[in-house]
């Protein structure tokens, strides 16, 4: 006896059927994902970098958790994906966290994003992780779009060592007593950074690291993107026709192979010279720029010998 077809309207043929995404106007079936928490790269601006693998798993699992529903729902949308969307975000996460742990422990899958790129890079993703982990729950990779590498590729500087430092602080003294830090390490800098502050970082990064060769990249992957590679001293003078709408990711040279940090007494030959001709603080930025010194250990320095030019003794 031919056995009978099983029902195509029994709740698990239909959970199948949703389970799936479009491509080209081809339907494509979607694998239920295995339990766990999926991390996946979304497209940085063109939606058309997305994986194949990343289009799987967000129609095949439970529920995405995504910094913000209205832009998952774009990507979502674009690929006819029936994903039941969750906020998970800086603002909502103490609370969001506990549920989605709730979600693994019933043996669901949920899939990680962030609003673009690669989740963990500047979000708040990194708790979520280390709780699943602990829990003992799976936790997947899913590689894909990143800004970061995006920029190391297009901006024609060395890529064999790099430092990703994310956001810088929005005040200029904090920003500067930072860039003056990281212009002591020996790899290619990557930074982000908004329009409305781009111009005035450019132009502390002048003045800590002088010429070195840099990249401004803007709306990488996007209708208008531009990269503007050029010494951070020219970038700098040109920052005020620059076109501040945007997302910018800054690359900036290591220093150069010859670089020395000026012993003690060679700095204070330099400061003393500084002085004589400029203000405390002309004459730091050409001893920071020319030393290879902290600007706080620099700062301090000048301060020292400009009270002693004045005949002072330090202890009025």
């Amino acid at each position: 006896m031919r056995a009978k077809p099983a029902p195509i309207n029994t709740p698990e043929a239909q959970d199948a059927a949703s389970r799936g995404f479009s491509i080209d106007a081809h339907r494509l079936a979607a694998p239920k994902a295995a339990p766990g928490l999926h991390l996946v790269a979304t497209p940085i601006g063109n939606l058309g970098d997305i994986t194949v693998r990343a289009l799987q798993t967000l129609a095949g699992v439970d529920i995405v958790a995504c910094e913000d529903t209205r832009i998952t729902r774009r990507l979502t949308e674009r690929y006819a994906i029936a994903a039941q969307l969750k906020p998970y975000h800086e603002h909502n996460a103490e609370a969001a966290r506990p549920k989605i742990l709730e979600a693994l422990a019933q043996g669901g899958s949920v899939a990680l994003v962030s609003d673009a790129g690669t989740p963990l890079i500047s979000d708040p993703g990194f708790k979520l992780v280390r709780e699943v982990c602990a829990a003992g729950h799976a936790v997947y990779a899913l590689p894909g779009p990143s800004s970061v590498l995006a920029a190391l590729s297009v901006a024609a500087l060395p890529t064999d060592r790099f430092f990703f430092e994310g956001f810088l602080p929005a005040k200029s003294a904090a920003r500067k007593s930072r860039l003056a830090e990281l212009a002591r390490i020996d790899a290619t800098l990557v930074m982000f950074e908004s329009g409305n502050r781009v111009q005035d970082t450019l132009a502390d990064l002048a003045e800590i690291m002088g010429a070195r060769e840099a990249a401004i990249c803007r709306e990488l992957t996007k209708l208008h993107e531009e990269i503007s590679r050029a010494p951070l001293s020219e970038l700098a003078r040109e920052a005020d026709t620059l076109e501040t709408r945007g997302e910018f990711v800054l690359v900036i040279a290591p220093p150069a192979a010859d670089a020395e940090v000026l012993t003690s007494d060679a700095l204070d030959g330099l400061l003393r010279e500084q002085l004589a001709a400029h203000s405390v603080k002309d004459a730091v930025a050409h001893a920071v720029a020319l030393s290879g010194r902290p600007r706080r250990e620099v700062y301090a320095r000048a301060l020292e010998l400009a009270k002693d030019s004045r005949g002072g003794d330090g202890e009025d």
